[in-house]
């Protein structure tokens, strides 16, 4: 069995020692520990592999210490602004003032800026609220205060408690249950480890997750403003095309009054999402729902749940199977990006369909050597696509349809309109880029898939969906 431990190590000598003897007496194997004092002096990771029962016991011979975090309370800290007159000694009544009420400063900033006034930023380490209140209205007889607004991404004020504040604020920007605390608190301390080894500042990667996650939640309500745009195929069909800011596109196939969803986002937008669908199908509560799924990333299947019948090919049937087990699907299975993928279902509070809605309609080839080959065909009212298979550049079980006769394409992850993004679309993409290392697990591979599309496209003007970004339109001339 395997677990991973956040642990609340004192800051002294021989802190990790005494943890490591626990888990050797008991017999446990350690297989990854991350500490980093510059971003939290007191948080330690350790995953640890071994018998349930000896786990067990390490849990209360670590939490009779002290050592487990649900035994430490969570302070915070409070970054203020004091309007001082710039001369000297002007700060000393603010100091004698703090060091009256016993608080500690985590954080301090100042510098003069040709003015008779000079703004002196404190970050104070507050436990009592009432104490802080009582604080700042003695402050404010002695000079103007204001609280600023704290963002973690910008500035570190403490990093004795920077892994609880700064999944706090995750939790709290999108509005979610603090049930996902300890997954987002490991898997971004996952990911800083990973990329702290790449060289990357651990800042930068905090600030990465938090912006990701702001971004997502900026986005909602109000805010959920997709590009839509419909496109005439026949008398008969049209497709119209959802852009969200975050997140895949969603196709819907009208062809002769029947319906075909192509992906579908996160499902951090199911409430935007579906009062959308009702919105361009009137009777969307019932009709048959279906829905064919292009490979089975986390932000192209989050509104599965609400579909009847899931077309996909046999891999990504697989796939989606093991995460509705609760077991590591195809990208948790690559360590580079199992922290990310995690960081994401956690926030978009994803959930996997239930196996028997999933129809693979294609086996997948067994030993596949060309980076693209034909599976299968796939009907839909008037249109008829081939059904291809990559050989995994992007995600293991990926496919693409095309439609030789209307010249459509539907292209998943392997190609997109990079060039035809929008702003939010553009500003969402740069970030799994970065915290996963890149978005293709085999990007060369990946890059060869998206010649053997082009390549197979025959002369005439042709319109390319990709899952990202608005379609493309190309024209192929002899």
């Amino acid at each position: 069995m395997k677990k991973t431990y956040i642990t609340n190590m004192p800051n002294h000598i021989g802190a990790f020692l005494k943890a490591s003897e626990c888990f050797a007496k008991l017999g446990i194997n350690i297989t990854r520990v991350s500490y980093n004092k510059a971003v939290d002096s007191h948080t330690l990771f350790i995953d640890a592999e071994g018998d349930e029962n000896k786990l067990k016991e390490a849990d209360i011979y670590l939490e009779q210490i002290g050592y487990l975090q649900n035994t430490r309370s969570e302070p915070s800290i409070v970054l203020l602004e004091f309007t001082l007159t710039d001369k000297p000694g002007s700060v000393t009544e603010i100091l004698h003032l703090i060091n009256d009420f016993k608080l500690n400063i985590s954080y301090i900033s100042s510098q003069e800026n040709g003015t008779d006034f000079q703004a002196f930023k404190m970050g104070l380490f507050v436990e009592d609220e009432k104490i802080m209140k009582e604080f700042l209205q003695k402050a404010q007889s002695l000079c103007p205060v204001r609280i600023l607004n704290y963002n973690h991404s910008e500035k570190i004020l403490d990093n004795s408690i920077f892994y609880n504040s700064f999944v706090s604020e995750l939790v709290q920007c999108i509005g979610l249950s603090d049930s996902i605390r300890n997954e987002l608190l490991i898997n971004s301390n996952i990911v800083m480890q990973m990329l702290d080894e790449k060289g990357l500042s651990p800042y930068k990667t905090f600030e990465s997750i938090s912006r990701f996650a702001h971004l997502l939640a900026a986005c909602r309500g109000e805010n959920f403003i997709p590009r839509i745009t419909r496109h005439k195929i026949t008398e008969n069909t049209e497709i119209t095309l959802i852009e969200p800011p975050c997140g895949s596109n969603t196709a819907i196939i009208k062809s002769n009054n029947q319906y075909l969803f192509v992906d579908s986002g996160y499902a951090l937008y199911k409430e935007e999402m579906l009062l959308l669908f009702k919105e361009l199908i009137p009777d969307f509560d019932s009709i048959k729902k279906k829905i064919y799924i292009t490979h089975a990333d986390v932000d192209h299947c989050g509104l599965l749940p609400l579909f009847d019948e899931i077309y996909a090919s046999e891999k990504t049937k697989e796939c989606l199977e093991l995460e509705y087990k609760g077991k590591n699907g195809y990208r948790e299975q690559n360590h580079l990006h199992k922290p990310y993928i995690n960081i994401c279902k956690a926030l978009t509070s994803y959930q996997a369909p239930a196996p028997e809605k999933v129809i693979p309609m294609w086996k997948s080839p067994e030993n596949q050597k060309e980076v693209l080959v034909q599976t299968g065909f796939f009907d839909f009212e008037e249109l008829h696509f081939e059904v291809y298979e990559g050989k995994g550049g992007h995600l293991s079980g990926e496919t693409v349809l095309i439609d030789y006769i209307h010249h459509i394409v539907f292209s998943g992850d392997i190609y997109v309109n990079i060039h035809g993004m929008t702003k939010e679309q553009t500003e969402y993409n740069q970030y799994a880029p970065v915290l996963m290392t890149s978005v293709d697990t085999d990007p060369k591979l990946c890059a060869l898939e998206r010649q053997a599309i082009m390549q197979r496209l025959g002369q005439g003007d042709w319109q390319i969906f990709g899952a990202h970004g608005m379609k493309k339109d190309y024209s192929l001339k002899v």
